[in-house]
């Protein structure tokens, strides 16, 4: 069977001929229908084509994982898809007053080990394949009938450490013929995986945009609460940062959050802006998000405003994240699908107690 979710309309067309010897022009037919209207229905095809329709339609996989939603009273909506070996991986809808944006997740868990994230306490369980990390989109899209303007790779995992299903499902995602994303509306987040950022530049769109999750002043900082940070530096990144922005077409958002008393000070805002010079950034400040198992708090209302008015004073061009979805545990570092890792710890013990019966 053939996942339409894992496919471009062309690669889908091909797969086809390859199994038939036949219908690449209503294969690619069958795919813009059904991904751009999430049903068959309406499909119309002359008679003496009906056949050979039935016979791609046996050979195509449709089906979407399972999903189940959680919706807070701000509108943040957060959903999550039920996956093979009983997982789960979270998706969070947020609209705003101009433009909405869908969170996706790339892997379940990761292992990226970011004190302040919520995630890296799950460590690693699996990466997404494209298809999974495709059928987020189109679960909101078509079955949750969700108006996305854009689309970011900032909920759960390392984007850049499963590259190559993430760029598999740009590829499907802004395919003209199918959800006909914009490239420019596409935003990839990474911890700073300076190989794959290197590597992103020469494999999608010049228009995707990279967000680099900086949160640091300095190596001295990050180094304790960004573990990647002792494999690549922060002059490393920079150069590689330096290296994606030198299309034209190309821009970094770079992504901080305030951690109270660790990165927040005046200081730590001249020692950011000087870092950040020379390149073509805007800056998103993201107050910390409570989590489960605190070990740092946001800063007060008037220290984050101080923050933000000396970086626009440096003149970058700087942006207040509001929080939305805390409730739900669906804001900037709070999905970690606690119910999922409470599972997983009673049957590590259940486990463990049968061994001790046994041995």
């Amino acid at each position: 069977m053939c996942s339409i979710f894992y496919h471009t309309q062309n690669t889908f067309a091909e797969q086809i001929f390859a199994t038939l010897g036949k219908g690449k022009f209503h294969a690619g037919q069958i795919y813009a229908h059904w991904m751009r209207k999430g049903t068959l229905d309406g499909l119309e095809v002359e008679p003496q084509a009906k056949s050979l329709v039935k016979e791609i339609l046996s050979l195509t996989d449709f089906t979407l994982p399972d999903h189940k939603v959680v919706q807070n009273e701000d509108g943040t909506v957060k959903f999550l898809l039920q996956l093979d070996g009983r997982l789960e991986c979270e998706s969070v809808f947020i609209p705003m007053k101009s433009k909405s944006t869908l969170c996706i997740s790339s892997q379940v868990g990761c292992k990226m080990g970011c004190a302040f994230c919520e995630t890296g306490r799950m460590g690693l369980l699996r990466n997404l394949t494209a298809r999974e990390i495709v059928a987020q989109v189109f679960v909101a899209v078509h079955l949750l009938e969700m108006k996305i303007d854009n689309i970011v790779f900032m909920g759960m995992g390392e984007p850049l450490d499963n590259f190559e299903e993430v760029v598999r499902a740009i590829d499907v995602l802004t395919d003209d013929a199918g959800l006909a994303f914009g490239p420019s509306r596409i935003s990839v987040s990474t911890s700073g995986l300076v190989d794959k950022i290197d590597l992103l530049a020469k494999r999608v769109d010049p228009a995707i945009n990279l967000a680099v999750s900086v949160n640091a002043p300095n190596d001295e900082v990050r180094c304790k609460i960004m573990p990647v940070n002792r494999k690549w530096d922060m002059a490393e990144l920079k150069s590689a940062m330096e290296r994606f922005c030198s299309h034209s077409r190309r821009q970094i958002f770079i992504e901080y959050v305030l951690l109270e008393g660790v990165n927040d000070s005046l200081e730590c805002a001249d020692q950011l802006a000087k870092y950040l010079e020379g390149l073509r950034v805007k800056v998103n400040l993201i107050p910390y998000n409570p989590q489960s198992k605190d070990r740092f708090a946001p800063p007060s209302q008037e220290v984050i405003d101080t923050f933000f008015t000396r970086m626009k004073e440096h003149g970058y061009l700087t942006f207040l994240r509001g929080t939305k979805g805390q409730k739900i545990m669906a804001a900037c570092g709070q999905l970690g699908n606690l119910q999922l890792r409470k599972r997983l710890k009673l049957e590590q013990i259940g486990v463990s107690k049968e061994k001790k019966v046994f041995s």
